[in-house]
């Protein structure tokens, strides 16, 4: 037999508690002084599957004692998570007859110690209300329904004339007529006021109305010919009036059909290719050892299926290098030319997230992805272009050939968890591991790292802290290729050690001139001082990771006309503690520095001009880091 979950049991009924109720967890308490009463958990609870829970009160009630009436028991909308249904539900004052059901919509949660999941609301006895109105005399509880974000929306592309524009709006079953909100309608295409009004749009509006019958192609080639209302309103509504067109139908999915829709795997990506004329690039010969190690290398790709035999006329040289444990080795492929005839598609991922924006003292965890590089699957009809040879000793065995299955285009192979508390990081972690595990990848155990400092894309992060991880200064300089490469590493690591392009200026000299790569180059002495300059700055700079709880800030620094920013928050609260008793804290959190090019346009040369192009620099980067702007910038008199 099964029971509802609304049903709830009364002392009188003790014999079929049992038969009510799952095992309750003793859970539950509130340590609210005021109405609402808000529930909490006094222990974490981890819900792994959508059946309904039960949680009982714990034997500290906490301040369960002021409850001494009926009261209503629901959800609290700020608290409880959405996808935690509680049943609503009322209680007696005795905590021991009081089981909250609840369970979750979308498994697996994890609801940590101190989450407040409900809310307890008095609820007056049945009596004749003195002030007559008992709707404003005292608390009532009322049903309501959840709007969710999830609404069906439609980009349409809307014609009068030869002229045409794409706007993208909510299909509403709910309007009579389409909506285009004022702000969205180009201003030369003719409106006429009309007599009627639009009810349920913010009010009553007095309408305006296209006077040209507009043509409205939704995303799949369906047509409707209407004149909408161009009104003051946020969001576009595509009416009944052009559904009817279409030939909109509301009903329900077959459950099969649904089933299959929502497990389908998602469609891999197809490059676009500038030729389909063949690019084959002869391998190079390789020695004994390292064709030996590629021949191994290739057996264990072919084993794991991500590579197969192939006829392809396509071809690009292989070759295999050591690893920095000296042990093992990684199989590589030369692909320039292939990049050469690919399209470009943009940047997937346009620079890394900075680490500054981790909060400070939170717990981090770190995921190394075993081969990452050969996880990602490719196309079937772009694998056989990623095409290669495995050469031989003399020719004495014809000459295998294959072709990708799986190839990286885009990829980090470091997974960086973070989160409040010891808890949450556990079930954070277990979840992200989960996900890699279903869908293919291999993790190396040995390498998820734990315990501060974690080393992570070439940097060491503290609980609080951030430096670069050891980076090898190259000083032996002799061509122009060394230069970039030197000033290309220390450009990384400027934002977070404060190099100003005064100290690099010796340096990006050496850049100048139109010589090749191999152009020859030396060091000169100031160069050679501000290389001993950045070395020291490496070891006794460093940033910091921000604190939710502050602002962002931003000062000008230095002498005109090298003039650099920097980005930090500043904790009030540190200065007042005497400094013996601080335990290293500083109340300036450094969060990035912002420079000036190197070579500034010529026109700009006074102070204001290049304060504005500092701050203006500043502003774009905090908004790409926090989504907000700064406090306070503080400029110099």
């Amino acid at each position: 037999m099964t029971h509802s979950p609304l049903r709830n049991s009364s002392p009188e009924d003790n014999s079929n508690r049992h038969m009510l109720f799952p095992l309750p967890e003793t859970t539950l308490t509130t340590t609210s002084e005021c109405v609402p009463f808000h529930l909490q958990l006094t222990k974490p609870l981890w819900i792994q599957d959508s059946e309904w829970h039960t949680a009982t009160v714990s034997r500290n009630g906490g301040t369960w004692q002021m409850i001494d009436t009926k009261w209503v028991v629901v959800g609290d909308c700020k608290f409880t998570p959405p996808e935690v249904e509680i049943v609503p539900q009322t209680t007696a004052s005795d905590p021991e007859w009081f089981a909250l059901w609840l369970r979750c919509t979308s498994p697996p949660i994890y609801l940590p110690k101190g989450q407040i999941i409900a809310q307890a609301i008095p609820s007056l006895p049945e009596r004749e209300c003195p002030e007559g109105n008992c709707k404003t005399c005292h608390p009532q509880v009322n049903s309501a329904f959840l709007i969710t974000k999830d609404r069906p929306e439609e980009l349409c592309k809307l014609k009068v004339g030869e002229e045409t524009k794409h706007i993208k709006g909510l299909l509403d079953t709910g309007a009579d007529v389409t909506i285009i909100p004022e702000h969205l309608w180009p201003s030369h295409w003719p409106l006429q006021t009309v007599v009627e009004q639009v009810e349920g749009v913010g009010g009553l509006q007095l309408a305006k109305r296209s006077k040209s019958v507009v043509q409205i192609e939704g995303s799949k080639g369906q047509l409707a010919s209407v004149r909408p209302f161009v009104l003051n309103y946020k969001a576009p509504l595509w009416g009944r009036d052009i559904m009817a067109q279409w030939g909109v139908t509301i009903g329900f999915l077959d459950p099969q059909n649904f089933q299959a829709a929502v497990t389908e795997t998602r469609p891999t990506q197809r490059l676009n290719w500038k030729t389909d004329s063949p690019v084959w690039v002869e391998q190079w010969p390789l020695s004994k050892e390292k064709l030996k190690v590629l021949n191994e290398l290739v057996e264990e790709q072919l084993q794991k299926g991500h590579i197969v035999e192939s006829t392809s006329p396509w071809n690009s040289p292989v070759f295999v290098i050591q690893k920095a444990d000296k042990t093992r080795w990684r199989l590589l492929q030369d692909l320039r030319r292939i990049n050469d005839v690919i399209e470009d598609m943009g940047a997937l991922q346009p620079g890394m997230p900075s680490p500054t924006m981790l909060p400070k003292d939170w717990n981090l965890a770190v995921i190394d992805i075993k081969d990452c590089f050969f996880q990602i699957p490719l196309h079937p009809d772009d694998a056989p272009r990623f095409a290669f040879s495995v050469p031989n000793i003399n020719r004495e065995a014809p000459r295998k050939r294959y072709h990708w299955k799986a190839i990286i285009y885009h990829y980090t192979d470091d997974v960086l968890v973070c989160a409040p508390n010891d808890d949450l990081l556990t079930h954070a972690l277990d979840l992200t591991v989960n996900a890699l595990i279903a869908a293919g990848f291999e993790l190396q155990e040995q390498k998820v790292q734990k315990m501060s400092p974690w080393k992570y894309l070439g940097l060491e992060i503290g609980k609080r802290t951030i430096v670069p991880q050891k980076l090898a200064i190259k000083t032996k300089i002799e061509t122009l290729a060394d230069v970039h490469q030197l000033c290309g590493a220390l450009n990384w690591v400027r934002p977070w050690l404060g190099l100003s392009t005064e100290d690099l200026a010796s340096l990006f000299n050496l850049l100048k001139g139109r010589e090749g790569l191999s152009s020859p180059r030396s060091l000169t002495p100031e160069a050679r001082k501000a290389l001993e300059k950045v070395q020291h700055l490496m070891s006794t700079r460093q940033a910091s990771q921000c604190d939710p709880d502050l602002l962002f800030r931003f000062v000008i620094l230095g002498d005109l006309p090298h003039l650099h920013g920097m980005i930090f928050q500043w904790d009030k609260r540190v200065t007042t503690i005497p400094q013996k008793d601080r335990g290293g804290r500083d109340p300036l959190l450094i969060i990035e520095w912002v420079f000036l090019s190197h070579q500034r346009s010529k026109r700009m040369t006074r102070p204001q001009e290049l304060m504005a192009d500092l701050i203006r620099k500043a502003r774009i980067r905090i908004r790409e880091l926090a989504g907000c702007d700064f406090e306070y910038i503080h400029v110099p008199i």
